[in-house]
């Protein structure tokens, strides 16, 4: 069975070629897919990406910690995850639900295992341009009714088909969190200047444009720069995000905890985070 969208409607173009792939480094039930000194340089916006899987007994999380220049989104498939961060949130998120956390100037956060049996998600983050890395701090959590989809495709940044996400994304970027039954086919067709392309598998199996292998779950998948359209058809039922943007066209500037454009923005940020950990610290947080 194929998902017919209205993106399917387009006349077929020469398939998008995969540039690169990786299963990315695993840290425990962390595994790293992407960081600004690898796959971050060549897919900025997009700097880091975590997948996690793992039972509350084997995530303890991560303590308190903080960053500047760059904002977070969390998606979960299964389970929920605990958060707090120094904006005020505190909670669970449930599967289906987005934590949106921009760090922008500087903000502390952390979280783990939640209550709900096994956690299964990833976390994403993303460089901020210079007129908002040096911002106020925000964070938003959205439910699962909250989420607006298009197809089968749950828009977490950006839009589809008409179709908008409450948030509002810092620069040109689609977010989406896929999910497929086997024998479905579905074409993603990126807005104009989204030049940027790559996807992750949760699980599943995904046939991508030949010659490429088709991707496992676990695995980080990079197309070639470009704005041509992609096809992806699951080999079985199979989840994935997917992002898409224009190029962030400025420098990665890395600290600590930190992204910024500029040597500048880097002090400024982490001189914020200085400040918020001494009263962290006061208060008895830390």
């Amino acid at each position: 069975m194929s998902i017919v969208t209205s993106s399917m409607a387009a006349a077929r173009e020469p398939a998008r070629r995969v540039v690169h792939r990786t299963f990315g480094q695993r840290q425990g039930p962390v595994i790293r897919l992407m960081s600004p000194s690898d796959l971050g340089r060549r897919l900025k916006p997009f700097v880091f990406l975590d997948l996690f899987d793992a039972e509350p007994s084997a995530f303890s999380g991560f303590g308190w910690h903080p960053h500047s220049g760059i904002a977070t989104v969390t998606w979960l498939w299964q389970g929920n995850v605990r958060y707090e961060d120094t904006t005020g949130g505190a909670g669970f998120l449930p599967a289906g639900g987005v934590e949106w956390f921009r760090a922008a100037g500087g903000a502390w956060h952390g979280g783990g295992g939640g209550n709900a049996g096994r956690s299964r998600g990833f976390q994403l983050w993303i460089a901020l341009p210079p007129d908002q890395e040096l911002g106020p701090a925000e964070s938003r959590y959205q439910e699962p009714q909250e989420i607006e989809t298009s197809g089968p495709a749950s828009v977490l940044l950006g839009s589809l088909d008409g179709v908008s996400s409450r948030i509002e994304a810092p620069s040109p970027i689609n977010y989406l969190a896929v999910r497929l039954g086997a024998g479905e086919s579905w074409r993603y067709e990126p807005p104009a200047g989204h030049d940027i392309a790559w996807i992750a598998l949760a699980s599943g199996r995904l046939a991508l444009p030949e010659p490429a292998e088709p991707a496992e779950a676990g695995e980080l998948i990079v197309f070639e720069p470009s704005n041509r359209a992609i096809d992806f058809q699951a080999e079985a039922d199979t989840e994935f995000v997917l992002g898409s943007a224009a190029s962030h066209p400025h420098d990665l500037v890395l600290g600590h905890y930190s992204v910024h454009t500029s040597p500048a923005a880097l002090e400024a940020g982490e001189r914020r985070i200085e400040e918020i950990q001494a009263r962290l610290r006061e208060e008895g947080v830390l």
